[in-house]
């Protein structure tokens, strides 16, 4: 009998590689099949978070191709945001992190690691420095409701794809954002001009690259650099000296 109910005991044991399976998300799964039916090879990674939410990533040539997919054919009508990602590592290191950052490091004895050059992508990969990634969503209507970011590469020499306008015409100012801020160029787009800059301004404030002199003449105040308060002995020496200019005004 005691073998039997260790027999038992061991077919109901579920296996660790069972317990930890990814369960299958068919709605997302089903979307990345037709990324893939409609632009074939152009579709170069997928992820999906069960249940969650979906990333694609599309080549550089079919950046557009993509949107007209989500919108015209899966009915993504929805149009979240639009912008870019610069991949370098800050050459500036920890002296663009806020005050508090840098005692909280000491604090638990954190050592700088040297920095590296080295470019690493995030979620679906790349090649290049800058990305492009838009996030729209299918809101009602059949197929019920999912959101999916689209993302692709730009290429670092000419630093140019396809705008989005066309397809969603909510992504005109997002595009303007990321031509001023990242450099980028959007083909089609019905005019790329500056929104928050002054015409003429020289840079883009959003690379990693560009030092913000403000930031390095002062660090940044984070929660520890406050300015503080006025004490009872200046506001004492204040208003006597205010009280004494005063009277001796009123005296001439």
């Amino acid at each position: 009998m005691a073998d039997d109910a260790a027999t038992t005991d061991a077919a109901t044991e579920t296996p660790e590689e069972e317990v930890e399976a990814v369960q299958p998300d068919e709605l997302r799964e089903g979307i990345v099949a037709r990324f893939g039916d409609l632009l074939g090879d152009a579709l170069v990674d997928s992820l999906i978070d069960p249940g969650v939410d979906l990333t694609i990533r599309v080549r550089t040539d079919a950046w557009r191709a993509a949107a007209d997919v989500a919108r015209n054919h899966l009915g993504a009508r929805y149009f979240c945001f639009l912008s870019a990602i610069d991949w370098l590592p800050s050459p500036y290191g920890r002296s663009m992190d806020s005050e508090v950052d840098t005692v909280l490091a000491a604090q638990a004895g954190d050592v700088a690691e040297p920095r590296s050059s080295e470019i690493v992508q995030g979620t679906t990969g790349g090649d290049t420095r800058f990305q492009v990634f838009a996030r729209v969503a299918h809101l009602n209507g059949d197929g019920g409701f999912w959101g999916i970011t689209i993302k692709a590469d730009v290429p670092d020499d000419s630093l140019t794809v396809e705008s989005w306008v066309p397809i969603y015409a909510g992504a005109d100012w997002h595009e303007r954002e990321a031509w001023e801020m990242f450099g980028l160029t959007f083909t089609g787009h019905p005019g790329l001009r500056n929104i928050y800059l002054p015409s003429g301004f020289e840079g883009h404030p959003l690379r990693k690259d560009y030092p913000l002199l403000s930031r390095m003449v002062k660090p940044w105040p984070g929660i520890v650099d406050v300015e503080p308060m006025p004490t009872d002995d200046e506001d004492g020496d204040g208003g006597g000296a205010a009280a004494e200019g005063s009277a001796e005004g009123g005296d001439s």
